[in-house]
Order: C-alpha cells, then structure tokens, then sequence
C-alpha cells in the first residue's frame, strides 16, 4: 500500500501545484484564492485520509487496485525519464519558437497526461486512465487556445482544471483504498 500511496501523494501534491500556481489572472483575484485554498485543504483532507487507511491496515485480498510488489523501476523510470526529456526538451522549443508564455503549462499538463497514459499500461491499473485522458485533453486543448485571443484562460484551463482532475483522480484512489481496508 505504501508504494501506491506515495503515488497518490506525488499526484495530489501536483495537482495541488498545479492549482496554486495557476489560478491568477484573468480569474476573479477572489476566486483565485478560493480556489488555491480549496486545493490545499482538499491536498490535506487526502493525506489524513490516506493515513487513517494505514492505520486501519492493508487491502483486502481480493483488491483489483492492490499494488504490485515494484511500481517503481524498469518501464516507470523509463516513463518518467521520456516524462523529463519531453517536458525540458518541449518547453525549449516553445520558448525558441517565441510560442506565448502561457504554452509552458499547457504543455506540461499534456505531457503529464501522456505520462500517467503510459503509466497505466505499465501498471496495469486503469484507474488513472481518467486523470491521464482529462490532463492529455487539457494540455491540447491549452495549447490550441494559445494560438487564439483566449491564450490568457490557457492557465486556467491548462493549470487549474489539469490540477483539479489530478486532485479527483488521487481522492478516487484514496477513497477505494480507504474503503478496501475496512475491517467485517
């Protein structure tokens, strides 16, 4: 349980991040910081939910999300290897190709949405098909609007929404697991 709830915690606090750093202008400053606040409260709601699941006790054996005894090396650092090569490799061809700088997190939601695409195959856990179509979506979608005069709302609909779907997709995972550890 730990592995895939370190996982889960690297997700959440992205999508957090994502949230964070991305809920500025042209929002309403009010709802910015509704919605930063709303981000790290529910990050903190995750992580007491996912330490009261530990405190209950493992998964039931008969687990459909149960972990595998290694997520964490051979195709994963692969992923996550082309993850960084894409996201640095990407950004610098933006900035050369003097794209807007509102590009930048729609390119990461798309490439971290690609990531978690390829991870699901790896893993073979379908439950981050979502968070990985909606951030791959997001990012495309970000990227086609920096080409319009809606390129301001790209932060938003890039950073904000991709931050949001990472947070739902790591509250999914942390809710099944919770009820998986109920005792009879």
């Amino acid at each position: 349980m730990l592995q895939r709830m370190s996982g889960v915690f690297i997700g959440a606090f992205f999508g957090t991040v994502f949230v964070v750093a991305n809920a500025h202008d042209p929002l309403n400053p009010a709802i910015g910081i509704a919605l930063r606040v709303l981000a790290v409260l529910t990050f903190a709601g995750l992580l007491t939910l996912a330490l009261l699941a530990g405190r209950r006790g493992r998964p039931a054996p008969d687990d459909a999300e149960a972990p595998q005894a290694d997520w964490f090396r051979g195709k994963f650092a692969f992923v996550v290897g082309a993850e960084a090569v894409l996201l640095i490799g990407g950004n610098l061809a933006l900035r050369a190709a003097s794209a807007p700088e509102q590009t930048a997190v729609a390119w990461i939601a798309l490439i971290v949405g690609l990531h978690f695409v390829a991870l699901m195959a790896v893993w073979k856990r379908r439950s981050i098909a979502v968070p990985g179509a909606t951030l791959t979506a997001l990012g495309a979608t970000g990227l086609g609007m920096a080409a319009t005069s809606a390129v301001a709302w790209v932060p938003f609909v890039s950073g904000v929404l991709s931050g949001v779907a990472l947070l739902g997709g790591c509250a999914y995972a942390i809710t099944h697991t919770y009820r998986s550890t109920a005792r009879p």
